[in-house]
């Protein structure tokens, strides 16, 4: 949990990046609502502040969560090296690092159940993160996708497209390992 919360903290960072490099006014309005989505409007919104509640409701200390003395050395690379990409690849591609999310709405579902069905100790009200989070993970997938398949007009933009959200999958992937060795899983 903490792990993933380097990660959520850091994606508003990520995206403020890829806003920064966006090519007209019309896609940086359109991108900056995933800022506010994971930063808030006001103190004590957003995705983030839905993250740590979710800590809190699995057992969590938040105070031990902020502090981020558990997260492992491979998260912190992994999710650092993401918002590295996002500052310095085209813009192009970093949006299209972002197309994990196209399969991010199914998986939130399938666990959000399974977290129901095997974690009934667990207050509801931590799961309000995925709750919100599966419409504008469509959203923001959908919104992306169209201006991958818009902006990539040759061979080699769609190959670094491709390559970009390899990228973010190996990035998803070190979270893991890097998790699951923290935790004693790998010995």
């Amino acid at each position: 949990m903490a792990n993933r919360y380097y990660y959520q903290k850091q994606i508003p960072i990520k995206d403020a990046a890829i806003l920064a490099n966006l090519p007209s006014a019309s896609y940086r309005r359109a991108w900056i609502s995933r800022i506010y989505d994971h930063d808030g409007a006001a103190d004590g919104e957003g995705g983030t502040v839905s993250w740590l509640a979710l800590a809190r409701a699995v057992g969590l200390d938040e105070g031990a969560v902020l502090s981020e003395g558990a997260i492992a050395p491979g998260t912190r690379f992994a999710v650092d090296a993401y918002v590295m990409f996002a500052r310095t690849r085209p813009w192009i591609e970093a949006v299209a690092s972002s197309l994990t999310e196209l399969f991010g709405p199914p998986v939130m579902t399938a666990r959000v159940a399974a977290i129901i069905e095997k974690y009934p100790w667990i207050d509801r009200s931590g799961l309000a993160y995925f709750q919100k989070r599966i419409p504008l993970a469509k959203r923001d997938a959908e919104s992306a996708l169209s201006w991958v398949l818009q902006e990539a007009t040759t061979p080699d933009i769609e190959r670094r497209c491709v390559d970009a959200l390899r990228f973010k999958c190996d990035v998803l992937w070190c979270i893991l390992d890097a998790t699951a060795l923290a935790c004693g899983i790998f010995k």
